[in-house]
């Protein structure tokens, strides 16, 4: 490199390992199929961004509705293949979600893109779809008291309610996904067993969800209960059926997600910047992030077909607005210095 200063052949080698490592947003190389197979990892992992939705929920300033807007919109750009747009809840109980029709009508629908809101019940489906919702997402729990706190309802009430809800759907060739919060523990419970986790993840595949989320709504999880979870869920459901979806309270997340993956999990759930909490789980930080997720995903040459650098972009401009610091790892040394 003849005379360049040793600073910048540092910074010349830092932006090489960079580029290595795929975080600019070129096509991950992948490894021969063979690697992948002996490996136990899937060779496409398919990214459901939850940060318009579970990530700004918990935002205590009202985001302005265009920000809302923007941010999808960003997201949609990005080779992302599911966002979920909003929640059509009371807005007594989530304020932020208030503005879920005027979101969800003023987004601008990208092909091969689907986004999916959340309905708790057959009021909150029908605005959705006259709002212009095409999928919609049903969302229980594996611990009695959560379920009280976070859908004012039992266990089995709620079930009652989303079979009202599938049935519905159904009935006009909707697809509805299925989440259980508290999957690997809850604020009030503590632990939960692995069978109770597997039997809700069954009444909603059953009634027609076509996919359960498996929430670790705490970030209470290690890759020693994620296994037992999945484990005991995996003999009830089809592993094809099952995603899950990681809060990294305790820096467990990407740990989490590559021991569901070793196990044939296949869809990831996760939020742009980290965003994200929960209003009825005291302590819980954000999801794991997007752009740590597919970071680590390309490293381990595992498709996603999402472009990083512009989910670092999105990342950036909502983190911006809500004048706060990104939560992702990968954010964070990309744009310091």
């Amino acid at each position: 490199m003849g005379n360049v200063p040793s600073a910048v052949k540092h910074c010349l080698s830092y932006q090489h390992l960079l580029k290595e490592q795929l975080w600019i947003g070129e096509p991950a190389l992948q490894p021969p199929a063979q690697e992948l197979l002996t490996s136990g990892f899937p060779e496409f992992v398919k990214i459901v961004e939850v940060g318009p939705r579970d990530g700004l929920q918990n935002e205590k300033a009202v985001v302005p509705t265009d920000v809302k807007i923007e941010l999808i919109d960003r997201l949609s750009k990005s080779g992302l293949p599911v966002i979920e747009v909003t929640s059509f809840v009371s807005s007594k109980w989530v304020p932020q979600m208030a503005d879920h029709t005027e979101v969800m009508r003023g987004i601008e629908c990208y092909p091969g893109v689907r986004y999916p809101v959340l309905t708790p019940n057959l009021q909150g489906f029908h605005s959705a779809i006259a709002a212009g919702a095409t999928e919609v997402s049903v969302f229980g729990a594996a611990s009695e008291p959560f379920s009280k706190m976070n859908i004012n309802c039992t266990i089995e009430e709620s079930m009652d309610k989303f079979e009202d809800v599938v049935k519905s759907a159904r009935n006009m060739d909707i697809p509805v996904r299925g989440y259980v919060s508290c999957a690997l523990g809850c604020p009030y419970e503590g632990n939960i067993a692995p069978a109770k986790v597997a039997e809700v993840s069954k009444r909603l595949y059953s009634m027609g969800c076509y996919e359960i989320s498996l929430g670790d709504t705490i970030g209470v999880g290690t890759p020693g209960s994620m296994k037992r979870m999945l484990d005991s869920v995996v003999m009830e459901i089809p592993v094809n059926a099952i995603a899950v979806h990681c809060h990294d309270t305790y820096g467990q997340a990407l740990a989490n997600i590559l021991t569901a993956m070793q196990m044939g999990v296949s869809v990831v759930d996760s939020a742009v910047a980290g965003l994200g909490g929960c209003p009825y789980a005291k302590g819980a930080t954000g999801n794991v992030a997007t752009e740590d997720v597919i970071y680590m995903l390309n490293g381990l040459g595992i498709n996603t077909g999402v472009n990083l650098n512009k989910v670092m972009e999105a990342g950036n401009f909502i983190c911006t607005a809500l004048n706060k610091k990104t939560n992702s790892k990968v954010a964070q040394a990309s744009f310091s210095g």
